[in-house]
């Protein structure tokens, strides 16, 4: 069962509400010409497919935050859970079988 004491407000929601507001003023274009490494630091690729941030209003300080935010709010712990099949959707007290319903038959 997912703790929900970890469900408290965190700190770096702030945070990233004050880093969206100083990106506001920035296009895109503005944040890839400064940055020559931008596509390199703001892209990967995994199973077959690109995941590119880097034409969206994020930097370096904001994916720190996102990841402190994960860390604090137990992503990874909540994401076991669902491939254990661990009861995490509170409401009707049983897994969420989304992992299942990915699953080739048999």
């Amino acid at each position: 069962m997912i703790d929900a004491s970890r469900m408290r407000p965190s700190a770096h929601w702030p945070l990233l509400s004050a880093e969206a507001e100083r990106l506001a003023g920035q296009s895109t274009r503005q944040l890839v010409d400064a940055d020559p490494q931008r596509f390199a630091n703001f892209s990967l690729r995994a199973a077959g497919l690109l995941l590119d941030f880097s034409r969206q209003r994020v930097d370096a300080t904001v994916c720190k935050h996102l990841c402190e935010l994960a860390d604090q709010a137990q992503l990874r712990s909540a994401i076991a859970a669902m491939w254990r099949g661990d009861p995490i959707n509170r409401s009707e007290g049983r897994s969420v079988l989304h992992v299942a319903l990915r699953q080739p038959p048999g």
